[in-house]
């Protein structure tokens, strides 16, 4: 029996309190019927003795205090899912957006997820191929892994995201599925158009479900979109065996909505106001990726956050580096020399790369090319501030050609166009390309048979 209950304590911003309540749970959802007749959905997010404290995902314009009748539905908020998701727009609570019915519905998910047993997790091995060389080749994207973009505000994130959920990809002659699923948190209207029409130009979007939250949405749905999305890649992975790749952005927008929505019910602040559980709170989204043993699926994360004035130890970049398997770090002064994309080497890492590349994955090389090449961009750092103080003609001829390096390295190997999609085997020979224009004395990262095998001796031959 559905017990209904009439009129409010309290409303507080996107809050309402409602005394008296018997046999509430914690995430449970509830239906507010208000005065015109129009419903609006909501969850028990405090419980205290018998007061619920109730969000309300519409927001609380128009709600009245004595007339509003709320029901409880006995149970957390949970998203209609199905093999039909694929191809379609949903808004940050799974309602779709695209203008289409409702799907017809095979299971009825908890949007909260369950923690997968730590026993029962296979290690993430083998790899995802986006097409980008600074992705493939330095920073691997591991199946199972979460791999996050920290970006910087208008740096070309939003692009970088679209060109990865066009090109991404499972290598070799597979009959595994693949599948995109792709979250937008608190964006612009003219920018959820642009993932919209990129992806249906581009033919992907087949294999594509998006869940959006445009800025002008509830903040309160910004909190829901993550659990939505990752609640439709578990249901493809684990129940239909796709391997998924779940891209969100912003996560700046999702932690931003909870410390306002944490600051509305009272809560007591942590650093620069972020509620004090944010780590734990990044933990249940970011731990939701990952490979169960004797299930063919997988769930593989990229979260894309912008760092607040460039910060890589503002709360948000440095609790989800703690979390997180690695990072890919975009560069502002990359940017501003015109490379695309803007990747930063050195402060980028995939800490999973070394168990999905070399023989059987990529090729033998990998592992070896990818730790030189580091070496050498750190190196051509050092160069660089030398010739900042004694000027680049009184650089050692080594020195020069560890500049040469750097510039080429930068314009022919990070850059790349949007729409240019290099397999592994294209960017793993573009960098002995590029490793070839350094003696092979400076080489001292690979062995001999490697150097006798990729490098390129005539410098004629290092046109692409």
């Amino acid at each position: 029996m559905i017990k209904e209950y009439c009129g409010l304590t309290e409303i507080n911003g996107s809050l309402v309190i409602l005394d008296g309540v018997k046999g509430a749970k914690a995430e449970e959802l509830v239906s507010l019927r208000l005065d015109d007749g129009t419903r609006r959905s909501g969850r028990i997010v405090r419980l205290d003795g018998e007061r619920a404290v109730i969000q309300v995902f519409e927001g609380t314009r128009g709600i009245s205090l004595k007339n509003t009748r709320t029901a409880l539905s006995g149970g957390p908020m949970k998203i209609k899912l199905s093999s039909e998701i694929l191809g379609r727009i949903f808004d940050g609570t799974g309602r779709p957006k695209d203008g289409l019915p409702d799907i017809f519905a095979e299971e009825l998910r908890d949007i909260n997820g369950s923690a997968i047993n730590p026993v029962s997790r296979e290690y993430p091995k083998n790899y995802i191929a986006t097409g980008i060389s600074a992705i493939d080749t330095l920073c691997t994207l591991i199946r199972g892994q979460k791999l996050p973009i920290f970006s910087g505000n208008g740096l070309k994130h939003n692009e970088l995201a679209v060109q990865i959920v066009k090109q991404a990809r499972l290598m070799g002659a597979t009959d595994e599925k693949f599948a995109v699923v792709f979250a937008a948190m608190g964006v612009k209207n003219d920018v959820a158009q642009y993932f919209k029409k990129s992806f249906e130009e581009s033919g992907v979007f087949d294999h594509v479900v998006m869940y959006v939250n445009l800025s002008s949405d509830p903040i309160i749905e910004r909190t829901i979109t993550p659990k939505c999305a990752l609640s439709a890649a578990e249901y493809l992975a684990f129940e239909k065996h796709y391997h998924v790749l779940c891209v969100m952005t912003d996560m700046t927008s999702y932690c931003e909505a909870l410390r306002e929505y944490s600051s509305s019910k009272g809560e007591i602040p942590g650093r620069k106001g972020y509620p004090g559980y944010l780590y734990s709170d990044l933990a249940s989204i970011y731990e939701r990726a990952g490979i169960i043993r004797g299930v063919a699926g997988s769930v593989t994360q990229i979260p894309i956050l912008t760092m607040p004035n460039d910060d890589i130890t503002h709360p948000i970049p440095d609790l989800t580096g703690y979390i997180s398997e690695g990072q890919i770090v975009l560069d502002r002064s990359l940017e501003g020399a015109g490379i695309y994309p803007p990747i930063g080497v050195l402060p980028s890492l995939s800490r999973l790369m070394k168990d999905g590349i070399g023989e059987g994955f990529t090729r033998e090389d990998h592992a070896a090319l990818s730790g030189q090449l580091f070496s050498c961009y750190a190196k051509v750092a050092e160069v660089r501030s030398l010739a900042s103080v004694i000027g680049e003609d009184e650089l050692s001829d080594t020195d020069k050609k560890y500049l040469n390096f750097g510039r080429e390295f930068e314009t022919r190997f990070l850059s790349q166009a949007q729409n240019e999609n290099r397999d592994i085997i294209q960017s793993l020979d573009l960098g002995w390309k590029m490793l070839s224009l350094l003696p092979k004395s400076e080489l001292t990262n690979v062995s001999p048979d490697m150097l006798e095998k990729y490098y390129v001796e005539e410098q004629k031959e290092l046109q692409i």
